[in-house]
């Protein structure tokens, strides 16, 4: 049974276990994206999310605090100018977990875990992709020139030239 049992000692001391966390925790801020075993990267996250929550308050105080857990100037440095203001709007979730598959050597189950707002695939907005999609698409659909005729009337037949409205992208003449 699994009662009251709340950390994953990963078959380590507890200062070896701190060491570790501390270097993967640098390891991931620095390179924003580091390959471990998914025990590794669970412990992890509940290591380094607490410390990319605290960097949002720029101050002496969390600035000491996460050097305290880290042990390493650069990284604290990357944390709070870079990483901070990217995910000064996000409550939570800082990091991700993308499992790649087994380790050939012991079969351990292996995963990719990275920061959040650091990967362009999955931050693209909606919108983006749904342009992108149509863009590419190669579909039998009419030309937008073509579509964005409108029939000549006899309304339409005596209006001056000269009062046509400015021609927009979608009625303008594709380029060659």
């Amino acid at each position: 049974m699994r009662h009251g049992k709340k950390v994953n000692h990963l078959g380590r001391t507890y200062a070896h276990r701190q060491a570790m966390l501390s270097n993967m925790a640098s390891s991931l801020i620095l390179s924003k994206r580091i390959n471990t075993t998914v025990a590794k990267a669970k412990a992890l996250r509940k290591y380094v999310e607490p410390l990319i929550n605290r960097s949002k308050d720029d101050s002496t105080h969390s600035r000491r605090m996460v050097f305290s857990y880290l042990q390493n100037k650069e990284a604290v440095t990357e944390l709070f100018r870079n990483i901070s203001q990217k995910v000064a709007d996000r409550p939570g979730g800082y990091t991700r977990i993308l499992k790649t598959g087994f380790r050939i050597g012991d079969g351990a189950e292996m995963c990719m875990m990275e920061l959040v707002d650091y990967n362009e695939a999955y931050t693209q907005s909606k919108g983006a992709r749904k342009a992108k999609a149509k863009a590419t698409r190669r579909g039998g659909r009419k030309k937008a020139a073509e579509t964005m005729e409108t029939p000549v009337t006899a309304e339409t037949a005596e209006a001056p030239v000269a009062e046509e409205a400015p021609a927009t992208e979608t009625q303008a003449a594709p380029e060659a």
